[in-house]
Formats: structure tokens, C-alpha cells, sequence
């Protein structure tokens, strides 16, 4: 079969070359998304009058006819055509007669393909953005449920303060609005219009790029035709932003494993996101976090690939630009692979509300308290701090916490302490003293909760 772009050469091309150089095994993804730029184009065409009543009402028909086979997965797709556009222009072609070749007027595949990528990341974008929200949600149910859950804060893996399980969760739920905000944003710079820019120069032929914008819903049309067809900034922001995202859901994973083993015992992940040993029968590996955990490591190498591919591109369009594709995609599966495990996985796990509180109540991550303590007795805070690690050290010596201690042991110490001091360190006193704006008291998180809420839209 001779190419459609045929006419200048004198050899066909050479298989490999081919096998290597087309990109419909992965461009066939955007499909839907070529005809349906392709629909609008021919509208406009018509009303620009570059083409008859006739000839748009041809296309039309022959582009709904492919798009229905594309739909049913009726569709051929041909190695020899290269391309999503060329692939469907034949089929058009062998559909309509030669009236077909008219569509490809006032365009370039240039063009197409941005236009192609533009509509598919935007649909993708609003996709995400519904189900970052269901993990959201997810985490609201969790966090509503332990409030009063006390959980052993950490600071360099090390044991700090003792604080809400709730107040733990949340710091997850509004990285996750972080990430939800900047997709949002990136629709702006990804909802314009690249189509009817050409080649990279524009067309001689008289047509309305705002028409065809206004058809297929983008917000924008690029001003300059060059930047039009070699822009991926939107891309690359996209990994970008799915990047950070998948870093969040990696420190969360990473908490998962560590909280799910038989060191912390604080949470059971459901069977249904968990797998066995082949010679370990007592073993119930968390697996679905780990792997979620290991998966940022492919996002992050997507978005330094594009990265790499476009740093000394001059411009307009190069071939080397056909790999902006792949590396985008297998974002986009995994992403949307990771958020719909996610919800459920969080939301199904059972938190161990015993084993939690029991492991604060051995240790000495009340001792800050006993510092605001002495201040508010009148010491300052840097003669505070010094008692405090003695008392710790003759703890530990004597195998004592320090709601074990006695009042003799505490003046000691300091003649400031008196028996109110057994209160304060009480785990749940010391999470409910942090009562001031974003802290770990049981009223800051219901709070936090309810303001939570209002950020959830779908």
C-alpha cells in the first residue's frame, strides 16, 4: 500500500525502519480524540466555506462510521500507516472515496497529534481529579472514626508526641488537596487549542481556529502557531504534578507497611489487598502498598524522560517528539490504576485502637509536657529542658516511665512538681493540650474534619 505522503519518494520504506519509526501500537489510544478533532475541523471547514455542504456531510458520515468501528473494537489498525491519523484518514479514504483527502485541508499532523493530546489529558485530568476525591473521602470516614484514637507521633522515625490517628490522617488528606488543587490549575494551560496551527507556520486557506476551539470546548487557542505544535510543557506538567502525587502516596504506603507488621501491629489492611507466601503459610504480605510505593519510581522516570527528550529540541516539531507519548500514558494507567486501589484499601482497613494507645504509654513522648509544665511554675524554659533529661535518663536507668515515677522521685528533680503533674502526662491530656489552630486535640481534628468536608465537590 503506498503512503499517503508518498509522492516525493522513490523507494518504499525499509520494514525496520518502519516497525521503528511508526507509533500506532501506543498513539491508538487517542482514537477517539483524532476524530473527534477531526469532526469539529471539518465543521469548521464548511462554515469557512472551504469545503461544500456536501463534502462536510461525506466526511461527517465516514468519520462517525470509523468512529463507531473504533468504539465496537471493530477497527484495523495498520503498522503501515504509522500513525493514529494516518490509520484513520485510509480507513476514511476506503470509506468516503477521495472526498476524504479533503480533510486533512488546513491542517497538519503536527497539529493533530497536540490537539489529540490536549483533549485526551484533559479528560484524564478531570478523571484524576474526580478520584483523588474518593480517596479523600475515604480518609474523612477514617479520620471521623479516630478521633480520639491515640497514636505515637514520630520525628525521625523516633517516638515525639503522642497524637490523634485522625490528625495523622488528615496530614495525608491535604497533601492530596494540594495535589487536586494543581491538576485543577494545570487545566488552564492544558484546555487551548493547538489545531489549525499547521505545520508550523499556519495555512494559506481561510479558517476559524476559535471555531474549531469553541467546538471541541477548550478554554484558549495558542497565538503563535510554532509554539502550537511543539509545546509538551503541558505534559510535562502533568508527570509533574502526577510526580508529587505519587511521592504522597508512596510516604503513605511506606507507613502502611511499617504500621501493617508485627512490630507495630497498629492497622490490618483487608485480605483483598494482601497476598500470601508460597512457603510461609503465616505470612499476609501487604503488597499493594509496596507496590504502590515502588510505582513512583516509573512516574518519576517518565517525567525525567520527556525531560531529557525536549531539552535541546529547536524548534518547530521533531520526530524525537514521538516520544512524549508512552512515558505519558503509562502514567496516566498507573495513576488511574493506584487512586482506584487506594480508596478502598484505606478504607477498609481495621485500626487497632489498643495497640496503639498501649504503645504510648510506654515510652517517653510525654516529656515535653513536663517542660510546659515548670515554665508555666515558673521556671524557664532552658532550666525546663535540662530536668526533663535527667528525669528521662533516670528512667530509663530504672526502667521506669514517667507517669511511673513517684512524687518523691519528681522533687527530686524540682520542688515546682506537685500531683496535678500525674494528669497532665496522661497520653490523652497530652494530645488534647495541643489545642491551638491545625493541632492534634480531639476538637482541633473534629475541626479539621468538618472543614475537610468542604472541600469535597463530586
Amino acid at each position: 500500500m503506498s503512503k499517503l505522503w508518498g509522492g516525493r519518494f522513490t523507494k518504499q520504506t525499509n520494514e525496520l525502519v518502519e516497525e521503528f519509526t511508526a507509533s500506532i501500537s501506543f498513539d491508538k489510544e487517542f482514537a477517539e480524540e483524532d476524530v473527534e478533532g477531526s469532526l469539529a475541523h471539518v465543521i469548521m471547514l464548511g462554515e469557512c466555506g472551504v469545503l461544500t455542504e456536501e463534502e462536510v456531510t461525506q466526511i461527517q458520515s465516514g468519520l462517525i462510521t470509523v468512529l463507531n468501528k473504533i468504539k465496537n473494537d471493530t477497527f484495523e489498525f495498520s503498522v503501515t500507516d504509522e500513525d493514529i491519523h494516518m490509520n484513520i484518514e485510509r480507513a476514511l479514504i476506503e470509506e468516503i472515496g477521495p472526498v476524504g483527502g479533503k480533510l486533512h485541508t488546513g491542517r497538519s499532523r503536527n497539529d493533530q497529534i497536540a490537539t489529540d493530546m490536549h483533549l485526551y489529558l484533559e479528560r484524564k485530568t478531570k478523571h484524576f481529579i474526580s478520584l483523588i476525591e474518593q480517596v479523600q473521602r475515604s480518609i474523612l470516614k477514617q479520620a471521623a472514626d479516630n478521633v480520639d484514637t491515640i497514636l505515637p507521633g514520630y520525628t525521625h522515625l523516633q517516638r515525639a508526641q503522642p497524637i490523634s490517628f485522625a490528625h495523622h490522617l488528615m496530614a495525608y488528606f491535604w497533601m492530596l488537596e494540594r495535589d487536586k488543587s494543581r491538576f485543577e490549575d494545570s487545566l488552564k494551560r492544558i484546555s487551548i487549542s493547538p489545531l489549525g496551527a499547521g505545520a508550523l507556520a499556519g495555512t494559506t486557506f481561510s479558517i476559524d481556529r476559535s471555531r474549531t476551539a469553541e467546538i471541541l470546548g477548550f478554554m484558549d487557542v495558542y497565538p503563535n502557531s510554532l509554539d502550537a505544535v511543539s509545546d509538551r510543557d503541558f505534559i510535562l506538567e502533568f508527570l509533574s504534578i502526577a510526580s508529587t502525587f505519587m511521592m504522597h502516596v508512596s510516604r503513605l504506603s511506606e507507613e502502611l507497611v511499617i504500621w501493617s507488621s508485627q512490630e507495630f501491629q497498629y492497622i490490618e489492611l483487608d485480605d483483598s489487598f494482601c497476598t500470601g507466601s508460597s512457603i510461609m503459610p503465616q505470612k499476609k504480605n501487604p503488597d499493594v502498598p509496596e507496590l504502590l510505593r515502588a510505582k513512583t519510581g516509573r512516574v518519576n522516570g517518565n517525567l525525567f524522560g520527556l525531560l531529557t527528550v525536549l531539552k535541546s529540541l529547536p524548534l518547530a516539531y521533531n520526530k524525537d517528539m514521538q516520544e512524549d507519548k508512552e512515558g505519558m500514558l503509562d502514567t496516566v494507567k498507573t495513576l488511574d490504576g493506584t487512586l482506584k486501589l487506594l480508596a478502598p484499601m484505606i478504607e477498609t482497613m481495621v485500626v487497632k485502637k489498643e495497640n496503639m494507645k498501649k504503645s504510648v504509654q510506654h515510652d517517653y513522648s510525654n516529656a515535653t509536657d513536663i517542660a510546659d509544665y515548670l515554665v508555666n511554675q515558673g521556671s524557664t524554659f532552658r532550666e525546663a529542658h535540662e530536668i526533663i533529661g535527667k528525669i528521662v535518663l533516670y528512667g530509663i536507668e530504672n526502667q521506669k516511665y514517667l507517669l511511673d515515677l513517684t512524687m518523691e522521685e519528681y522533687k527530686q528533680f524540682s520542688p515546682l512538681f506537685e500531683e496535678d503533674i500525674y494528669e497532665l502526662l496522661k497520653p490523652q491530656s497530652v494530645m488534647n493540650a495541643r489545642n491551638s489552630y491545625g493541632g492534634t486535640s480531639e476538637q482541633q481534628v473534629q475541626n479539621q474534619i468538618e472543614y475537610g468536608k468542604t472541600f469535597i465537590r463530586t
